[in-house]
């Protein structure tokens, strides 16, 4: 008999996590794995089957599609996966990444009833027909930045201005798909693709909520609920002044160098012209 249970979560790990390019982020790294904590009973080998063929699907559509939803098997057999690309990512990069998780699936979760593997760029989830569900907004892990320093006035207000700005697109674009920056504070958020436009909004904002909740004044944080996540990095403009005086710094000891050289310099030519002349009367007056 095969118990129903969610994913045993790890919400332990924090670290500061820039929003970089995708390019330079690696959309390959690791972020978190989601494992069942029931294995998966399976002596006559029709689930491995079932869950081989699934994940082959999936690949194979990750060529094409940044998401898809399907199935494996009949009956009780069935079993379901998706995944889900950045929406930044093109086509290849969608597909490098998928690629990679049926290989992380078995060595990070074994032969489990339901796993959830998600990398920099993408993730992937199946489950056997009949897993518990749970809520759309159910948080699943979470990534919190260091604190914002004294000076960061307004950081509050910039982040809550980027929130809605993420809330609105979703919910009127046509990609469930947000990236762009607010006065120095970078957000990105996603839905998950089947997803109606409501529903992602509301999911968008439930993310949001976690991010304040969760994290506070943090300067940077990853929010991933089961349908959707969000991220943000504050990256204030300090130290202007004091960064441009150290560039000038240099510039100015070079000239007050060359203007005392010139000035040793002219003192030597003078010097040696006295000299010279004195020289030379002294010799006149001799002779």
């Amino acid at each position: 008999m095969i118990r129903k249970s969610w994913y045993s979560l790890p919400f332990v790990f924090f670290w500061f996590l820039h929003l970089l390019p995708v390019s330079d982020a690696g959309i390959t790294n690791l972020v978190f794995k989601g494992c069942a904590e029931q294995t998966l009973e399976d002596p006559s080998g029709i689930y491995s089957e079932n869950l081989k063929s699934l994940l082959d699907s999936l690949v194979s559509e990750s060529g094409r599609k940044a998401f898809f939803s399907t199935t494996s098997g009949e009956g009780q057999n069935v079993m379901m996966g998706l995944y889900q690309c950045r929406g930044d990512l093109s086509d290849t990069d969608c597909y490098n990444c998928v690629s990679k998780i049926p290989d992380m699936v078995e060595k990070l979760c074994g032969k489990v009833v339901a796993s959830r593997v998600q990398l920099t760029g993408c993730y992937l989830r199946y489950e056997i027909v009949g897993f518990r569900q749970v809520s759309e907004t159910e948080l699943l892990y979470k990534v919190c930045g260091s604190k914002k320093d004294s000076y960061d006035d307004g950081f509050e207000e910039r982040r809550e201005s980027a929130f809605g700005m993420v809330e609105s697109d979703v919910k009127n674009g046509g990609d469930l798909f947000y990236r762009g920056s607010y006065q120095s504070l970078y957000v990105l958020g996603q839905c998950e693709g089947d997803l109606g436009k409501d529903d992602c909004g509301d999911c968008m904002k439930s993310a949001e909520d976690q991010a304040k909740a969760e994290c506070g004044d943090s300067v940077s944080a990853q929010i991933y609920l089961h349908k959707c996540f969000i991220s943000y990095s504050f990256y204030p403009e300090r130290g202007a002044s004091s960064s441009a005086e150290s560039l000038r710094q240099p510039e100015t000891q070079r000239t007050i160098a060359l203007v005392v050289g010139g000035f040793a310099a002219l003192g030597f030519l003078i010097a040696s012209f006295l000299f010279l002349k004195s020289l030379l009367k002294r010799k006149g007056e001799k002779y």
